[in-house]
């Protein structure tokens, strides 16, 4: 797990290595073991290190590999890294000269070319470059665990893990793009890619290569997509046989993400996702395993721990659990750093959750498994089930549209001034064609598609890798195994909305975890302060919508802001997030990163 970054130029010119180099540097966090850059024609790449696999030099980058003239920096985890070493080993003779991973990506691209990334298990967006012809393949893991940002012009092509990465290099267009503000403001905060809410940065969307020619022709690819259809050699299977099959996949799952030349640890919220982890891991044998749960003083009625349901986990399974208690006074400071490590403005109050749980963490372990990513895989939110009667495609967006946007095009009207303001209504557009699209044909597969290839990808997968990489720390989350995705996309939907959401993953869970875990209320990652807006916290979002630059910048209307900031707890999205809240994120991320565009 690492930050990786370059820049190939298009027009004869050498690369700026100052650029890079400080692109690489603003990667730190991502990387505090090593640094490196490399260069050598049209293209430069640079690398901030976390020593996870193979911790000696060999294992450094940019790897080059001059036997095979290719080079390589790239950011994420190859589970399966050992078998396909020893595949190029003994079956097609190549020679290794590290033990890292990384070495596998550069002998792999070289034996079965740019689908190489078929037989790959794992998290990774990658650069690899051939030193011959200059030619440079981008890509991106199947579901968008590991981030790529592109920012382009006539004369270069720069990328980087993350977008503050690419701002520091300068150069960018920081212009609002007003499309991806209405996403912002209507699709829950989700923007997809490729936009970004930068005119001047685009994200490479999952499951995606992007090659860059020796000529400047560029080809873009989609090699996977989970088909949502039942399969016919599974039409005659119990309701035991999924949870059979289910089980035994997570199994396989966790299992994997247990590769490392360092400890493991694994997050530990009490819910039923990450406890089953924990039963899966205890029961492969992981003994003392490190387990972490955080908790944070009440605020306005609303409890800020789940120890007591995290407590019996660890108690059953013996772990070295860890409860990380968050006084009132960490959590404004906090917000600035969570805000700073956030690569895209990101609403969800459980940023600054996972910022400070990780700064616990990393101070313990360097990689931990994670629970993410069940929701939307197994069907896991209120809006699924009522998705059942959806039968139209009209009907299923409509049912979608209201439970999970937070606006319809008029209320976006009713935020956003003139200059910032689109006449269509992109949002729904985009959901309506998702939605559309062949494979999956019920209103809840439609939903769970769309969620775990897109929502999924740009909300709780981006919170984990930003928050955990601001300190060093890697994540990994077995529910996003692809093979686990894959068969849950052909599961019945009616087992998947079973007993109040992820019926056929609870009833899996039972022969593994205790079953008061299991029948809980359904928790979630509580931030009080950032749930009920008062004081400080107000304070700090009255200063941002009301800063000169916010004032220049013109994105809210002033008396839409002044309406909000008169009742700062009184609307709520249909999902219970604050609007004011969400406004107040935006400006702040904008301030934070020294963003002063306007409108594009």
């Amino acid at each position: 797990m690492c930050g990786a970054t370059g820049e190939v130029r298009l027009d004869g010119h050498s690369p700026d290595i100052t650029a890079v180099s400080a692109m690489a540097e603003a990667m730190e966090p991502r990387g505090p073991d090593a640094a490196g850059v490399w260069s050598q024609g049209r293209v430069a790449l640079g690398h901030r290190r976390l020593k996870i696999i193979d911790l000696s030099e060999a294992g450094a980058q940019p790897m080059v590999d001059s036997e095979l003239g290719l080079a390589i920096a790239w950011n994420g985890c190859i589970y399966n890294y050992k078998q396909l070493r020893r595949e190029l080993s003994e079956q097609h003779g190549y020679r290794f000269f590290s033990h890292s991973d990384t070495e596998v990506l550069l002998k792999a691209y070289h034996h079965w070319g740019d689908r190489f990334v078929d037989r790959l298990y794992g998290m990774f967006a990658f650069a690899i470059v051939e030193r011959d012809s200059g030619r440079v393949l981008l890509g991106r893991d199947r579901l968008g665990i590991k981030p790529l940002y592109l920012t382009e012009d006539a004369s270069r092509i720069r990328f980087a893990s993350s977008l503050p990465a690419l701002l520091a290099g300068g150069g960018v267009d920081t212009r609002i793009d007003p499309l991806a503000l209405h996403h912002y403001l209507s699709f829950h905060s989700v923007v997809p890619p490729p936009r970004t809410i930068l005119r001047g940065v685009s994200k490479v969307p999952p499951a995606t290569l992007v090659a860059i020619e020796p000529d400047g022709r560029r080809t873009t690819t989609t090699y996977w997509e989970p088909d949502f259809t039942p399969h016919a050699d599974r039409a005659d299977w119990s309701e035991r046989d999924w949870e059979d099959a289910v089980l035994e996949s997570l199994r396989v799952a966790v299992d994997r993400r247990l590769v490392a030349d360092v400890p493991v640890g694994c997050l530990l919220s009490g819910g039923v996702d990450s406890s089953l982890i924990v039963g899966l891991l205890a029961e492969a044998g992981q003994h003392g395993l490190a387990t972490f749960s955080i908790g944070f003083e009440s605020v306005g009625g609303v409890a800020g721990d789940e120890f007591t349901y995290s407590d019996i986990i660890a108690e059953r399974f013996g772990t070295d659990h860890h409860q990380i208690r968050i006084g009132t006074d960490r959590m404004l400071p906090a917000l600035d750093g969570a805000i700073g490590a956030m690569s895209e403005p990101m609403v969800s109050h459980d940023c600054v959750a996972f910022y400070l749980l990780s700064q616990e963490v990393a101070k313990y372990v360097k990689v931990v498994q994670s629970g993410q990513g069940a929701d939307e895989v197994f069907a896991g939110y209120h809006w699924y089930p009522p998705m059942a009667d959806a039968t139209s495609l009209d009907s299923a967006v409509a049912s979608y549209r209201a439970a999970f946007f937070d606006r319809d095009p008029a209320g976006v009207a009713a935020l956003v001034t003139s200059d910032y303001l689109v006449e269509s209504d992109p949002s729904g557009e985009f959901v309506t064609e998702h939605f559309a699209h062949r494979g999956a044909a019920t209103g809840i597969d439609r939903a769970l598609r769309l969620d775990t290839t897109v929502m999924l990808v740009d909300d709780p997968v981006k919170r984990v890798d930003n928050m955990t990489m601001a300190w060093g720390l890697e994540g990994r989350v077995p529910f996003l195994d692809h093979e686990l995705v894959e068969l849950a996309a052909t599961c019945p939907p009616a087992l998947k909305i079973a007993h109040d959401g992820k019926g056929v993953l609870k009833q899996a869970a039972r022969r593994v975890i205790p079953a008061e875990v299991i029948d809980r209320p359904k928790g979630y990652f509580p931030v009080p302060a950032l749930t009920h807006l008062e004081g400080p916290y107000l304070e700090l979002v009255r200063d941002a919508l009301y800063a000169p630059v916010a004032k220049e910048r013109g994105l809210f209307r002033p008396d839409a802001v002044d309406h909000l900031l008169a009742d700062p707890n009184g609307r709520l999205t249909p999902l219970r997030g604050n609007e004011l809240w969400q406004l107040g994120l935006l400006e702040l991320w904008l301030q934070r990163h020294g963003i002063n565009g306007t409108a594009a």
